[in-house]
């Protein structure tokens, strides 16, 4: 395609009114949008020549519609192909013929000679898959050349906030994208098959995780590890480790050892060398702390080098750009997804994200932005996990969180598919719960994590061990050192 310089696009823009859709996108490329006439026919004729209605039943299994064809004609012959199948009548020229006429199209059609013409074009209807992938190549990129026309002339009119803007553009575009694939119906007996298949498979993993494992024990076995289309919250007070736990199962996943799981962290309150330092330290066992101080040990040293050379081979993206909205961050995981094939979305935390409109009441605002959370996770097809803040209810009252203590939206407990709750045991509590391990060293407690929530599994609470001078959350066994 001959590229226009910017005088000719306004020279081509100005010789006529503006125009919408096909007309005005080739008057401003200045020729006719990508099509393959011989394809079209060929396909045409291998629906009229195929007595077994295989050819009809893939086009329609693929979501062939009339405006995949350019040729107008051509689509009026394809709505009436399609008239006699809905009508499970045979289909050759003639009837077609008969079904154009009935319309009144017979005449637009090219008439009878014309059906004749394409019919008798081919003598075997073998290659009507080869067809078929150009006459659906050339639509996607008629579809994509009048999605960028629109685009020019919405940019033109500036409508819509820049944000709203560039979010339906990206939409439309991840649209062609997916349509692209195409997907049909089965049989009721076919999906017993593949739910007797999953039933099986859960049988034979014979407890193993299903999911993105979270690296702790009884996590896991309670949820058999986060699936796909979910929204994970895991909330807390400030300083309750949210962010520690969630780079712990970041790093679980990263480093997965039957096959390491892509994730994106979206970080709006720490810095990327923030959140890179603890993960050192972590997979290093190196006290931050000491660190900071810079009084590591020199056998230390070695360890946290091994540990930043296999973070810089990982699979692990961090967006800390504080300044960004819900719509911001959707179009960034849908590109890193479509780039890298990202299982895992992170975001710490929900509450920091820039309302869409600073007008709209606080609480409207969360609501936005936690579905617009629910919404990524089933678009990407991926669990995201969203850390959240806890009101000062649990302290007033002195008692344990509950998910309705989810901070200025009740939206979050709505749409969330697994609530996690972090609540840090104190001295008497955690003498309670290991009486020969309460007056250990202090660098070691004991937290509650609560299953406030859980769509498809139980609730229930879970003891894990935080370790505060390498920000580090591990399973709990009784009689460990706590505080």
């Amino acid at each position: 395609m001959d590229e226009l310089s910017p005088k000719k696009v306004v020279s081509a823009r100005r010789s006529s009114s503006p125009k919408s859709g096909r007309e005005g996108a080739e008057a401003l490329l200045g020729r006719e949008l990508p099509h393959n006439a011989d394809a079209e026919q060929g396909l045409l004729a291998s629906m009229m020549l195929d007595k077994s209605g295989e050819v009809l039943n893939v086009c329609i299994a693929s979501k062939l519609n009339e405006r995949y064809f350019y040729i107008a004609s051509h689509r009026k012959i394809f709505a009436a192909i399609l008239d006699l199948f809905n009508r499970q009548k045979p289909v050759d020229e003639i009837l077609v013929s008969d079904t154009l006429e009935a319309m009144g199209e017979l005449e637009n059609a090219g008439g009878i000679q014309k059906i004749t013409e394409i019919a008798g074009r081919i003598e075997t209807y073998a290659h009507f898959r080869h067809w078929l992938e150009i006459v659906r190549e050339k639509y996607f990129l008629r579809t994509l050349i009048l999605t960028c026309y629109e685009t020019i002339e919405k940019a033109n009119a500036n409508t819509d906030t820049l944000d709203m803007f560039l979010e339906n553009v990206e939409g439309k575009i991840f649209g062609i994208s997916q349509d692209r694939i195409s997907d049909s119906a089965r049989m009721v007996g076919d999906k017993i098959d593949s739910a007797m298949a999953l039933v099986n498979k859960l049988i034979a993993s014979n407890g193993e995780v299903l999911g993105v494992p979270t690296g702790f024990t009884e996590l896991d076995e309670m949820t058999r590890g986060l699936h796909e289309n979910e929204m994970i919250v895991i909330a807390g007070r400030p300083g309750t480790g949210k962010t520690s736990i969630a780079l712990n199962i970041a790093e679980n996943a990263i480093f997965n050892k039957k096959k390491p799981i892509p994730v994106l962290v979206f970080s709006l309150e720490m810095s990327t060398e923030q959140l890179l330092m603890r993960m050192l330290c972590s997979r290093g066992n190196i006290n931050m702390f000491k660190l900071r101080k810079g009084r590591i040990p020199k056998d230390q040293i070695q360890d946290i080098t091994r540990a930043g050379l296999e973070l810089r081979n990982a699979p692990l993206w961090i967006d800390d750009l504080s300044d960004i909205n819900i719509l911001e961050m959707r179009a960034k995981a849908r590109r890193l997804k479509q780039q890298h094939g990202i299982g895992l979305i992170i975001v710490d935390y929900l509450q920091l994200l820039k309302p869409l409109d600073s007008r709209v009441p606080r609480e409207q605002s969360i609501a936005e932005i936690s579905r617009g959370m629910k919404a990524m996770a089933k678009e990407l097809k991926v669990p995201v996990i969203v850390l959240a803040q806890l009101n000062r209810e649990t302290e007033k009252e002195n008692r344990e969180p509950r998910a309705s203590d989810l901070r200025e939206s009740g939206a979050i407990e709505q749409d969330a598919d697994v609530i996690l709750l972090l609540n840090w045991l104190n001295k008497k509590e955690s003498a309670a719960a290991d009486p020969e391990g309460a007056s250990a060293v202090s660098n070691n407690k004991l937290v509650k994590l609560i299953i406030a929530k859980q769509r498809n599994g139980p609730t229930g609470n879970i003891t894990l061990m935080f370790n505060r001078d390498l920000t580090k959350y591990s399973n709990y066994q009784k009689h460990d050192d706590v505080f």
